[in-house]
């Protein structure tokens, strides 16, 4: 009798298994989209990989990301699924377009766009609406393949307009009935296969007309019936994000601790150093740490590095946004603006206006010049105090502006600053790794397919293996892929991925971890309607598989299309 051979042997590489087991040198052999032998396979497979003197792991798990319009027009998850991201999670700090009634989607869209920077063009464009309640958006989604599997959350601003029109965005407060349809549409959406229900109470979440998410002020009674649905269903998660302001951090905890004790449901919530209370995350992971030692679930997701705005002429701002000239020429093509900026009088005109008195908080930031740093490619996520635009200007005699002219110039006017707004206070990560090592802790906060024109970080999962454990060495290589494959994928309630054995599902990274690294992020052009995006490619990556079918090789893409959508939490194989 012959014996059928396996689809896919990844040969001789060093396992990391995602339980943080030191690594050990083991084939793997794939069968039917599922790991079947972790070991001495014997038999060749019908495709192979040359996985010696190079690292096996699962597909990385990331629980935060904004592909919610993404998804609807492409598919591929980039840039997240070039850095060894095999299962993303979707929905979000409680944005969505689902459900929606017709007259309600430009609201939607309005919402997104202020909140996540995502170009409101690209969004009208790109969304064919195939959908009223959050089932029909799953259906919606599930008609398309895509590179990697992915789940959605249902988000809050949705179904708050959803139920109550108008006076969701008025910020009224909802009624006894409202609650209760909340309540009923919230378990309908988990047992259509939503993974949970997210939330934003953040001052700083604003549509693009300046209006706060219709969920800001939201009552107690209202999220705890929201809770409740969750309850109802036996399935989901919450999550949130709130900004701990003010005296009463603990108060703001405490709400939260009674969600998760009267619905049962797990609860994470985003958790960053602030540069005006850098001590302030320390007791809010303290309360984390008593609420889990009392059986509660509750997780702060962290993020590994600074999170920070990247500053350039094709972003969404740069240290100029703020001038009088810039303002004038702001919506000219690029190359025209780089062109105008190379002539002696507009240079001098702005850096004459940039030294005048900031009028705007934004004006303030755009000109906080000791946290504004080169950045370079490849890019510097640590660079110290001795790289900011103040400290380089203070060693050479020269105007920090002048400075940050120079160097966005650079590079035809592609040149970029770097500015962290978090995790970064003391001009060192020390803080983010402090948060990475806490147990009561997730990788999170990546936000990929959002900040289009900002923020770049759904890199997140190489930086935590290169920088965390290549550069520094703090953390141990096994550890670092257990944070963000077993232990991502388990909060989210998915227990058949996320780790090298026997009956898991085969998302599997081959990475070659001495050449891990990131290309400094570069504006691409393809999203709808022309719309600009922030990408930034990956290096070490030798290959990504889904569902045991190679999808990427080398960095590029091989052009199977085994993603799929994952409908609530998945068992553990027996």
């Amino acid at each position: 009798m012959t014996t059928r051979k396996p689809d896919l042997v990844i040969r001789g590489g060093a396992i990391a298994d995602g339980l943080g087991t030191p690594l050990f040198e083991a084939d793997v052999a794939v069968d039917d989209g599922r790991i079947v032998a972790v070991g001495k396979v014997a038999s060749a497979g019908r495709e192979e990989i040359d996985a010696r003197h190079r690292m096996v792991t699962p597909g990385f798990v990331d629980i935060h990301t904004h592909y919610d319009g993404q998804a609807v027009w492409d598919q591929r998850f980039a840039p997240s699924s070039w850095h060894g991201v095999t299962t993303a999670v979707m929905g979000n700090c409680g944005v969505g377009f689902a459900p929606v009634r017709q007259a309600d989607r430009g609201r939607l869209i309005e919402l997104m766009e202020g909140v996540e920077d995502i170009p409101g063009v690209a969004l009208t464009e790109g969304l064919d609406w195939a959908w009223e309640s959050f089932a029909d958006y799953l259906d919606a989604l599930e008609r398309k393949p895509h590179d990697i599997d992915f789940g959605a959350q249902l988000p809050h601003a949705a179904l708050r307009v959803y139920v109550m029109g108008e006076r969701a965005s008025r910020l009224e407060m909802a009624t006894a009935d409202d609650r209760a349809e909340m309540r009923r549409l919230t378990a309908q959406a988990m047992r259509a296969g939503a993974i949970g229900f997210s939330t934003s109470r953040s001052i700083n979440h604003k549509s693009v007309k300046g209006a706060p998410t219709p969920t800001l002020k939201a009552s107690e009674e209202e999220l705890m019936a929201i809770a409740m649905g969750v309850k109802d269903a036996g399935s989901g998660v919450l999550q949130m994000i709130t900004d701990f302001d003010g005296e009463d951090v603990d108060g703001e905890f405490q709400l939260m601790r009674r969600l998760v004790q009267a619905s049962g449901r797990p609860l994470s919530f985003s958790l960053m150093q602030k540069h005006k209370n850098p001590r302030g995350w320390q007791r809010i992971l303290e309360l984390t740490r008593q609420a889990n030692d009392e059986g509660l679930k509750m997780l702060a997701q962290v993020a590994p590095r600074g999170v920070g705005v990247l500053l350039g002429l094709q972003g969404s701002r740069n240290v100029f946004s703020e001038c009088p000239s810039y303002q004038a020429m702001a919506e000219l093509p690029f190359e025209r603006r780089v062109a105008l900026m190379r002539q002696p009088d507009v240079r001098d005109a702005l850096l004459r206006e940039l030294g005048q008195e900031a009028r705007t908080p934004l004006g303030e930031r755009l000109v906080e010049f000791e946290n504004i740093f080169a950045f370079g490619n490849p890019p510097n996520y640590d660079p110290g105090p001795q790289a900011s635009l103040a400290a380089m200007a203070a060693g050479t005699g020269r105007a920090p502006g002048e400075v940050a002219y120079e160097l966005m110039m650079a590079d035809e006017g592609h040149g970029m600053l770097y500015s962290p707004f978090a995790n970064y206070a003391g001009r060192s990560l020390q803080v983010c790794g402090d948060m990475l090592a806490d147990a009561n802790t997730i990788v999170g906060l990546g936000d990929g397919g959002a900040h289009v024109g900002l923020i770049s970080d759904s890199s997140f999962q190489t930086f935590v293996l290169s920088h965390w454990g290549n550069a520094t060495k703090r953390f141990d290589l096994s550890w670092l892929v257990k944070r963000q494959t077993s232990d991502t994928a388990r909060a989210v309630g998915l227990y058949d991925r996320g780790v090298i054995a026997p009956g898991m599902k085969a998302d599997i990274n081959v990475i070659e971890p001495d050449a891990l690294g990131m290309a400094a992020p570069h504006m691409q052009f393809d999203l709808p309607a022309g719309g600009r995006r922030l990408l930034q490619r990956a290096s070490g990556y030798v290959a990504t598989v889904v569902s045991g079918t190679p999808v990427y090789r080398d960095g590029q893409a091989c052009g199977a299309l085994p993603g799929r959508l994952v409908r609530g939490p998945q068992r553990a194989p027996a």
